[in-house]
């Protein structure tokens, strides 16, 4: 049985961007007889607090754990078959823990989904930017056997340092993700919004559009994976924490998703993933129109692409009032994911990906 050592930083089942793109596929890759050690940067109790604005020292001590279970992995390393790395190695400073990875096992398979090298940080964490270590990303592309994006854009940012890649988006799991929705407008409209505390500021993008859009048309705001989310004025909101348990009966709750955006270089390395939860459970999306949201959204068949808020507004208005276009856009919307965005679509090209590196 061939071994793979998986670098990534978060624990497993707590990330959106690690369970809805490779962690998910974890049983696929046993199944073909692979042999898996997960080791993540940050411990649960890290995770639990990196997003929360001070804890400085807890978070300094957290880091230091973080880069000895790095120096602990180099070690190890020569024991297994490949390594699959997911984002960078360890987080800050220039890329000397890539440098000696690779190094030390030269069977790297590289995962990036986001264009970390662009830089970004949470609003809580914002002292850290200039920290962050923007070369590790460039560094890896250049070492591995293979690099696997989840975006046109991040695909060809890549190819000017490897050759070797696989464009996978993020994936969804159609067998727990099923469609409940009566698609009705028995009771007010809930528009939906699923993310994290770091991902939320996007969703104050539309702040404007939601007070305009309840002078007219009653709805209720479900936001999930930022608790403290609220926006002064909005008559019917709530605001819940993300929790394995509750993501999927909470996106049942939805009857449209809501998926904005900023006009940055940075959204051009997200792969849609919001909009690809809302589709699989029948829920029609509406989106900015700009990155992989044109490929993942047919406008106007699964969903809306929008640009301003009067498009937003006009979008949100005409699926509201017409619970058959509703209905007609969710079947689109789902039959979209199982055709090119479920597992059972993409799990054979990760494994290509795998065995092209473990046998070379």
């Amino acid at each position: 049985m061939k071994k793979i050592l998986i670098i990534c930083p978060y624990p497993e089942d707590v990330a959106p961007n690690q369970r809805l793109k490779y962690e998910q596929y974890f049983r696929f890759f046993r199944e073909a007889g692979y042999e898996l050690t997960i080791s993540p940067f940050m411990t649960l109790k890290f995770w639990n607090i990196v997003y929360k604005p001070g804890r400085f020292v807890q978070k300094v001590f957290w880091t230091i754990f973080g880069y000895w279970r790095r120096i602990f992995d180099l070690f190890r390393l020569p024991f297994y078959d490949a390594v699959y790395i997911v984002l960078w190695v360890t987080p800050l400073g220039p890329p000397i823990f890539e440098h000696l990875y690779a190094l030390v096992n030269k069977n790297i398979l590289y995962d990036i989904d986001d264009m970390i090298f662009l830089g970004h940080s949470s609003q809580a964490n914002r002292f850290m930017e200039w920290m962050k270590g923007k070369q590790k990303p460039i560094a890896l592309m250049k070492k591995a056997k293979h690099v696997i994006v989840c975006t046109p854009k991040l695909d060809e940012f890549v190819q000017q340092y490897n050759s070797n890649t696989t464009d996978i988006s993020s994936t969804i799991n159609t067998d727990t993700y099923q469609v409940v929705n009566k698609y009705n407008n028995d009771q007010p409209i809930t528009l939906g919004w699923s993310g994290s505390h770091s991902t939320s500021k996007y969703l104050y993008l539309l702040k404007e559009v939601l007070l305009e859009l309840q002078k007219t048309h009653p709805f209720h705001l479900l936001v999930m994976g930022d608790n403290s989310f609220h926006i002064e004025g909005l008559e019917s909101q709530e605001a819940v924490s993300w929790s394995e348990a509750v993501e999927i009966p909470n996106l049942q709750r939805m009857d449209i998703g809501l998926y904005p955006l900023p006009n940055e270089e940075w959204v051009l390395g997200k792969s849609g993933l919001k909009a690809l939860q809302y589709m699989a459970i029948g829920v029609p999306p509406v989106a900015t129109a700009i990155g992989a949201n044109f490929r993942v959204v047919e406008d106007g068949v699964s969903g809306f692409l929008v640009n301003d808020k009067t498009e937003w507004l006009t979008a949100l208005k005409q699926l509201m009032e017409d619970a058959t276009l509703r209905r007609k856009m969710g079947a689109a919307s789902r039959q979209r994911v199982m055709d090119y965005y479920s597992l059972y679509a993409n799990k054979d090209r990760y494994l290509e990906a795998i065995e092209e590196v473990v046998s070379q």
